[in-house]
């Protein structure tokens, strides 16, 4: 039926539609949000990334990170002292009678069971690696020097609480809880180790 009362009624302004259905506003819409979500991604990336890159260790604390000894010139029955991250490190090379006297102890008596094995590497039995830090209050303890006490048991002596360790580091009398620490380290040569 046709409008006769003469008022002219407004028809709605319809966008033009693209080809593929979609009108202008809505692409350019999505493009702005796009572009704003990515300038707010890269500039949170420009903010954070200094943050974590400050975390990174710095030059001085990755070279502490790992220490090279050089064990050709430690002869059997001596033991060395070196520096492994600011704490002491005893380097010891076994004596044939050492390592059997070691070999020798039923590990079930042990406070803290380790073979001579479980201290050492395969190939180098002789070569015992410890921190040279008593595991119960961490004083340096003796032996590693040339004349210093070595206590009862052949190995080293912590003179503060008389903490003793036999010749594989392992805790034999005193108060220590644990054996000395063996830390990670390998043969890079038959006459370097590197440590960490």
């Amino acid at each position: 039926m046709a409008d006769t009362s003469g008022t002219a009624t407004a028809t709605p302004a319809i966008e033009p539609a693209d080809h593929d259905g979609t009108h202008d506003g809505v692409r350019r819409r999505d493009f702005i949000n796009i572009a704003a979500l990515g300038t707010a991604g890269v500039g949170g990336l420009a903010v954070v990334y200094p943050l974590i890159s400050q975390m990174a260790p710095s030059a001085d604390v990755l070279a502490e990170s790992s220490t090279d000894v050089d064990v050709s010139a430690i002869q059997p029955g001596q033991a060395i002292k070196a520096v492994f991250r600011k704490q002491p490190l005893f380097v010891r090379r076994l004596t044939p009678a050492e390592m059997q006297e070691a070999n020798a102890v039923d590990t079930g008596s042990l406070r803290d069971a380790e073979s001579l094995a479980d201290r050492t590497k395969p190939g180098h039995e002789d070569i015992l690696v410890t921190m040279g830090v008593c595991t119960h209050l961490g004083c340096v303890p003796l032996g590693a020097a040339e004349g210093e006490n070595k206590g009862e048991f052949g190995g080293y002596f912590c003179p503060c609480h008389g903490s003793q360790f036999d010749t594989a580091g392992r805790i034999r009398k005193g108060p220590a809880p644990t054996n000395l620490e063996v830390p990670d380290y390998e043969f890079t040569s038959d006459t370097t180790i590197r440590v960490g």
